[in-house]
């Protein structure tokens, strides 16, 4: 463990601020800076690559703020891989990291960081040397074949890298974390293309050319008397729109527990346990791990052909058997209007939904035991806070067994509602897929509230004692 210490201790990282608390105005220009970054990271393509493979994985790229064949192929999947371990890990007791204390912290984040150069390696290799990101044909066979591969996982190295330290500088000096501020982007950018471009895409279902975006095609297809068109056009908005005020009407919701000043008497606050307690963590999860399997189920074909775990048409990129296909979700909605349902699609969104809200509640229930939401946690920060329950003593284990009432149902409940928000929002094929949607909504609303609650207390100096700054 001393040595892994020392490899901590010397690894790269983005110096913290030196002031105890950051201006609005400066957290809101490295946050603006980091995302300008990221998007020209997007547009810079990998020297060398010939054969692309990855780009049949729109929605993995979504998931994973991605854009395959650029220097940020691998977008947030080391990192969300290195949690996910870890969380495995430290949950199921194979190691415990003491999380109550500086020095456990540290050393949580650090292996988690390790953790996460590891995958980057890791992936960076999977995606060149099995075929989902491979130099030209034309080199096969010569000596600069191999070369070029290592130059290709040297640039997605490096991409990895650089979006591991911008989450950093995230973390440290703006809004929230990187890792949701890359994917609200790259959703955000999805659902604008897919509602409103109006340049020509693949032909509609009675051999019309339309729009890519929904809003043109539906014109479009009224114009043209296409009625299945129109009327898949219609329920993808709807489905969306829907989606959008769910996610959001959820956010809201939350469980204010009435606390008083023990100094101060006659004054209290109300101290606000959200109903999706866990915010958007397990679902990003989630969604990750799902990507995951089927990118890994797309490269094992590449190497080994058709297998149990996966089974992709050559012809068209989609998933036809395997293991994963019963964790992807159909479009029932779409197939309903086109006439093309069938009763094994019903199994296959009901194991989709299962496999959702279970995943949901484990990484759920992971998460409150890592990153410092449980009771106890919370207890500590209330009372250092200077509050207390009105009517009850000054007792820790008083604020913690109270909070406990709420803290572990919510911790349930959350996940479950977010986890079958979420696949329902997928099998009703609302814009750029319901998981990404709701992921983009409940990450944005977060980051309204914490840019709201940095503008308050930059107005109000006085809050600060009173939420912990």
């Amino acid at each position: 463990m001393e040595i892994i210490k020392k490899i901590i201790n010397n690894l790269p990282e983005v110096a913290p601020p030196t002031q105890r608390r950051l201006s609005f105005k400066e957290k809101l220009k490295w946050t603006s800076l980091v995302l300008v970054i990221y998007f020209i990271l997007g547009l810079m393509p990998l020297f060398g690559l010939g054969q692309n493979e990855l780009q049949r994985f729109e929605f993995l790229s979504i998931i994973l703020a991605a854009q395959f064949g650029s220097i940020i192929s691998l977008g947030i999947g080391p990192i969300v891989t290195a949690s996910i371990v870890l969380q495995l890990v430290n949950g199921s007791g194979l190691y415990k990291f003491d999380l109550a204390t500086p020095d456990g912290k540290k050393n949580f984040q650090g292996v988690q960081k390790l953790l996460a150069i590891f995958f980057i390696i890791f992936e960076a290799a999977i995606y060149v040397f099995m075929g989902g990101l491979a130099p030209s044909e034309s080199l096969q066979g010569s000596g600069f074949f191999f070369q070029m591969q290592l130059m290709l996982v040297f640039q997605l190295f490096i991409g990895g890298m650089l979006i591991l330290l911008l989450d950093e500088v995230v973390s440290k000096w703006g809004f929230g974390s990187g890792i949701s501020l890359f994917i609200a982007a790259g959703v955000s950018t999805e659902i604008f293309v897919q509602a409103f471009n109006w340049l020509p895409g693949p032909g509609g279902l009675s051999g019309v050319t339309y729009a890519v975006g929904a809003i043109p095609a539906l014109v479009q297809a009224l114009a043209a008397g296409d009625p299945t068109t129109a009327g898949i056009k219609i329920a993808t908005i709807v489905a969306t729109v829907v989606i959008f005020a769910a996610a959001v009407y959820a956010q809201a919701m939350k469980i204010e527990i009435p606390l008083s000043f023990g100094r101060i008497r006659g004054h209290g606050i109300r101290w606000p346990l959200a109903f999706i307690y866990t915010s958007n963590i397990p679902v990003i999860l989630v969604a990750a791990l799902m990507a995951n399997f089927q990118l890994w189920g797309r490269l094992m074909q590449n190497l080994i052909g058709p297998n149990m775990f996966a089974r992709f048409s050559e012809s068209t990129g989609q998933l036809t058997g395997g293991l994963i296909f019963w964790i992807q979700s159909p479009n029932l909605v779409s197939n309903l209007v086109t006439g093309s349902f069938t009763g094994s699609q019903i199994t296959q969104a009901l194991v989709y939904i299962l496999f959702m809200v279970a995943g949901s509640i484990v990484f759920s229930i992971f998460w409150v035991q890592t990153a410092g939401m449980d009771a106890r946690s919370q207890a500590q920060h209330i009372m250092s806070s200077g509050l207390q329950i009105p009517g009850f003593r000054r007792d820790e284990r008083v604020l913690e067994h109270l909070l406990q009432r709420y803290i572990w149902p919510l911790t349930i409940m959350g996940a479950t509602a977010v986890g079958l928000l979420a696949a329902l929002a997928d099998v009703s094929g609302a814009l750029s897929r319901g998981t990404g949607i709701l992921l983009a909504v409940m990450i944005i609303y977060r980051l309204y509230e914490d840019i709201a609650q940095q503008h308050m207390l930059d107005m109000f100096p006085a809050m600060r004692k009173f939420m912990g700054g």
